[in-house]
C-alpha cells in the first residue's frame, strides 16, 4: 500500500494542474447539480417496529380523513393581570380567532376552548388546538404565516397569545460561535505549522470536500428524503476530518522536506506513510457511521451513510488534491525550522537516537519512565469521570428545551403553569376493538382503568372511527413529557390496559409524540450495545491488520470505552444534574437527549481511532525501523504529539462552537463531542496509550505467526519505501563504481 500511494502522491504533484482543475469541475458539478435539484419533500420520521407507529399506521387506516402525523399547533391566550379570559371583551376575541384559524389554509379543524373546556381552573388562560391536513414537514409557508399573523392580530387586544406545536419552525440559531471554531482552528493550524499559507491549505482542501459532500446531499436530498439535519451533520464531520486528514499530510511533507528530500519525492514519501494512516482512520470513521443502520431508524441511517460519503471524500481530498497543491505552492511550503541537537550515545541494540528535542517526546519520556503512576492516574481520572454516566436518564427534547425567547417555549411555560406540565405532552391511546364482542363497554372499562392510574391527570371520553371499532383516547400526564414519571406512564397505560383489552379480545397501544419519545429512547437503547460490538469489532479487525498486534487495538478499544463513559458522565453532569449550568447556558436540565450516547459512540470512535492511527503507527514505524520499543515510544511522540495536539483542537473548536446555539439538544451535542475529543485525545492518546506500551514493551507488538502469516502485508509504516531507497542507493554506488 506505501508503494502505490507514495506513486500516488508523486503523480498527483507532478500533474498538479490536472488535479486540481478535475477537483474543482467536481464542485461545480455539484453545485449545479444541488441548484437544479428539486427542494427536498417531507422527510418521513417513520420508526418501524415501535408501537407508536403501529397505532400511527392503525390510525390512517380506521379513521377516515384523519393523519396521525398531521401537523398541529396550540395557541394558548393568556388574559391580562386583573382579567379572566371568560370576560365577554376577550372571549369574543377568542372566538374570533378561533374562526380565523379555522379559515386557514390545509387546516382541518380547531377546537374551540369554550366548547371543549379547554380553560383553567382561575379562567386565566385557554388554548385552541389546531390540527392541519399535512404533516409539519408538509406544511406551506402560507399555513405557517396566516397562523403567525392571526396570532399577532389577537394578541392587540392585550392578551398574551403564543403557540407550539409542530406546525411550528424551531428558531435557528446564530452561526457566529461556528465562525468562531473555525477561526481557532486557523489560529491552531498557523501555530502548528507556523506559516500562513500551509496553515490555509488544510482548510481549503477541507471546505472542498465538504463543499462536494453538502451539494451532493442537496442534490439528492429530493430523491432520498434527507433533511437540513443530514447536511449539517455530514459538513461538521467533513469539516474537522477533512482539516485533521490535511494536516497530517502537510506535516509529514514538511517532516520529509527537513530530511532533505526533494518536494516530488517528499510528497510521495508523505502520501505513502501518513496517508496509509489517513486511509485507515477514515474507514473506522465510515465504519461507525454506517453502522448506525442496525440501529434501523431510518432517518438515522440515512444520517450515517451520507456523513459517511462526506469522509470518504475528505480522505479522496487528503490523497490527490493536498499533494497537488502542495505542488501548486512550491518553495513556498517550506520545512519547518530545526535546531541542531545532539544525539544520544549509542543505546544497547547500536542504534543511535535523537534526545526527546520537543514537548511531544520529553513528554513520553516523563511518561516511560513512570508508566504504573501515570496509568494508574490516568484511569483514576476516567472512572471518576464516568460515575454520573450510571444515573443517566435519556429521553428527547420537547418544547421545553427550546429557547425561552420562542414562542414555543412561552407557549409550552403558559400550558404549564395554568393547566399542568402533562398537558404539553398527551398520550394517545388506540383502542382496538374489531375482536370484541362488545366494543363500548371494552372500552369503558378501559377508561376506568387508565383513570385510576398513579400518574394519569385526566382521561378524555373516547372517540370511535364511523365502523365503531376503534376508539381514541386522549391521555394527561400528571407530570412533563421528557420526564422519567411520563415515561413510566406510558408504560403503566400499556401493562394495566393491555390486560383489559386482551381479556375481551382486542388491543390496546399508546401513541402520540410523547410515546414516541419514549419507543425510539427504547430502541436507541435496546440497539447500543449491539452497534458497540458492531463498530468495535470491525474495527479491532482493521487495527490488526495495520498494527500487526494483539495487543494495540485491543488497548485501543478499551481505552475507547473509557472515553465514552468519562464523556457521557460530564453530559450527565451539565445536561442532567445542571452542574455548571449557568456557566454554559443550560437553562433546563433533564433527561439527556436519547440519539446522544449513540452518536458519541459513532462519532467520537472514529475520530479516536484517527489518534490512534496516527499516533501509534509512528510509534510503530520507529519500532519496525530498529527502535527498541521505549525509544519507538519516545520516537513516535516527537513526531506526531504536535500534529495530534493541534488535530484535537481544532476538533474541540469546531464541536464546541455548536454550544453556542440557542437549542439545548445542539448544546448538547457539541458539549459531550468536545469533552470526548479533549478526554480521548489528552488523557487516553497522549497518557494511558504511551504507559500502556511502555509497560508491555516489545509484547506490545506480538502477533502469532500462523495469524502473521495468513493477513496480508499493508506496509502502513512504509517499511517497503524505505528498502526500495536502500536499494535505490546501492545501485546508484555501483554504477559510480563502475563508471
Amino acid at each position: 500500500m506505501a508503494a502505490l500511494l507514495c506513486k500516488l502522491g508523486r503523480f498527483a504533484h507532478r500533474r498538479r494542474y490536472l488535479v486540481v482543475l478535475l477537483w474543482i469541475s467536481l464542485l461545480t458539478l455539484g453545485g449545479a447539480a444541488a441548484a437544479q435539484a428539486p427542494a427536498a419533500g417531507p422527510t418521513s420520521f417513520a420508526m418501524p417496529g415501535t408501537e407508536s407507529q403501529r397505532a400511527y399506521d392503525l390510525i390512517d387506516r380506521r379513521f377516515e380523513g384523519q393523519r396521525a402525523d398531521g401537523a398541529a399547533a396550540r395557541v394558548v391566550f393568556k388574559a391580562p393581570e386583573g382579567s379572566r379570559i371568560t370576560d365577554p371583551a376577550l372571549r369574543d376575541v377568542v372566538a374570533d380567532t378561533v374562526d380565523e384559524l379555522a379559515a386557514g389554509p390545509e387546516v382541518a379543524q380547531v377546537a374551540d376552548p369554550f366548547e371543549v373546556k379547554a380553560v383553567s381552573a382561575d379562567e386565566s388562560a385557554a388554548y385552541a388546538q389546531v390540527t392541519y391536513e399535512v404533516s409539519g414537514a408538509e406544511l406551506s409557508e402560507q399555513s405557517r404565516r396566516a397562523l403567525s399573523d392571526t396570532m399577532a392580530k389577537a394578541s392587540r387586544s392585550g392578551m398574551t397569545v403564543e403557540a407550539g406545536g409542530t406546525a411550528l419552525k424551531g428558531e435557528r440559531g446564530s452561526h457566529a460561535a461556528e465562525v468562531i471554531g473555525l477561526g481557532v482552528a486557523a489560529v491552531v493550524l498557523l501555530l502548528t505549522l507556523g506559516s500562513l499559507l500551509a496553515a490555509g491549505l488544510p482548510l481549503i482542501t477541507a471546505l472542498m470536500g465538504v463543499g462536494i459532500g453538502v451539494c451532493s446531499i442537496t442534490a439528492l436530498a429530493s430523491t432520498f428524503e434527507l433533511d437540513s439535519t443530514t447536511s449539517v451533520l455530514a459538513m461538521m464531520l467533513g469539516l474537522a476530518v477533512g482539516i485533521d486528514y490535511a494536516l497530517f499530510i502537510v506535516s509529514r511533507y514538511r517532516s520529509e522536506l527537513a530530511d532533505g528530500r526533494l518536494p516530488e519525492d517528499a510528497a510521495g514519501r508523505a502520501l505513502g506513510t501518513a496517508g496509509s494512516t489517513v486511509i485507515f482512520a477514515g474507514l473506522t470513521v465510515v465504519i461507525a457511521l454506517a453502522g448506525l443502520a442496525v440501529v434501523d431508524i431510518p432517518l438515522l441511517t440515512k444520517m450515517g451513510v451520507a456523513a459517511a460519503g462526506t469522509v470518504v471524500l475528505a480522505v479522496l481530498v487528503a490523497l490527490t488534491l493536498v499533494p497537488a497543491l502542495l505542488g501548486v505552492a512550491g518553495g513556498r511550503i517550506k520545512a519547518p525550522r530545526t535546531r541542531n541537537k545532539p544525539e544520544d550515545p549509542e543505546s544497547t541494540d547500536g542504534s543511535r537516537t535523537r534526545r526527546a528535542s520537543n514537548v511531544g517526546g520529553r513528554w513520553a519520556s516523563f511518561v516511560t519512565r513512570r508508566p504504573v503512576a501515570v496509568l494508574v492516574a490516568g484511569a483514576s481520572v476516567l472512572c471518576m469521570l464516568a460515575v454520573p454516566a450510571a444515573s443517566m436518564q435519556l429521553g428527547l427534547p420537547d418544547e421545553g428545551s427550546q429557547p425561552v425567547t420562542s414562542t414555543q417555549r412561552k407557549a409550552y411555560d403558559l400550558i404549564s403553569e395554568n393547566f399542568g406540565p402533562g398537558f404539553n405532552g398527551p398520550l394517545l391511546a388506540i383502542a382496538d376493538t374489531q375482536g370484541s364482542d362488545d366494543p363500548k363497554q371494552a372500552v369503558g372499562e378501559l377508561t376506568t382503568v387508565m383513570k385510576d392510574i398513579d400518574g394519569v391527570a385526566t382521561v378524555s371520553p373516547p372517540r370511535f372511527n364511523n365502523a365503531g371499532d376503534t376508539a381514541m383516547i386522549t391521555v394527561i400526564p400528571a407530570s412533563r413529557p421528557g420526564s422519567a414519571e411520563t415515561e413510566a406512564v406510558v408504560h403503566a397505560i400499556r401493562d394495566a390496559g393491555g390486560d383489559v383489552m386482551n381479556d375481551g379480545g382486542g388491543r390496546l397501544m399508546v401513541s402520540g409524540s410523547t410515546a414516541m419519545n419514549v419507543d425510539v429512547s427504547q430502541k436507541l437503547n435496546d440497539a447500543l450495545l449491539p452497534y458497540l460490538a458492531l463498530v468495535v469489532g470491525l474495527a479491532f479487525l482493521l487495527l490488526i491488520l495495520v498494527f500487526r498486534s494483539l495487543a494495540v487495538p485491543l488497548k485501543a478499544a478499551l481505552g475507547f470505552l473509557l472515553s465514552v463513559a468519562a464523556s457521557l458522565g460530564a453530559v450527565v453532569a451539565v445536561f442532567q444534574w445542571g452542574w455548571l449550568s449557568s456557566l454554559l447556558g443550560v437553562t433546563d436540565p433533564g433527561p439527556v437527549m436519547s440519539m446522544m450516547p449513540i452518536f458519541m459512540v459513532g462519532i467520537v470512535f472514529g475520530l479516536a481511532m484517527d489518534y490512534e492511527v496516527f499516533l501509534v503507527t509512528r510509534i510503530r514505524e520507529a519500532y519496525v525501523n530498529g527502535r527498541t520499543a521505549h525509544d519507538a515510544i519516545t520516537a513516535g511522540f516527537r513526531h506526531s504529539a504536535r500534529v495530534v495536539t493541534a488535530a484535537a483542537l481544532i476538533m474541540m473548536a469546531v464541536f464546541a462552537g455548536f454550544m453556542g446555539a440557542d437549542e439545548q439538544m445542539v448544546k448538547t451535542i457539541g458539549f459531550g463531542l468536545a469533552v470526548a475529543v479533549f478526554i480521548d485525545a489528552f488523557i487516553v492518546r497522549m497518557t494511558l496509550v504511551p504507559a500502556v506500551l511502555a509497560l508491555m514493551g516489545d509484547k506490545a507488538w506480538w502477533l502469532p505467526r500462523r495469524l502473521d502469516s495468513v493477513l496480508p502485508q499493508l506496509d502502513v509504516e512504509g517499511d517497503g519505501l524505505r528498502v526500495e531507497e536502500e536499494r535505490e542507493e546501492l545501485a546508484a554506488r555501483v554504477r559510480s563504481t563502475h563508471s
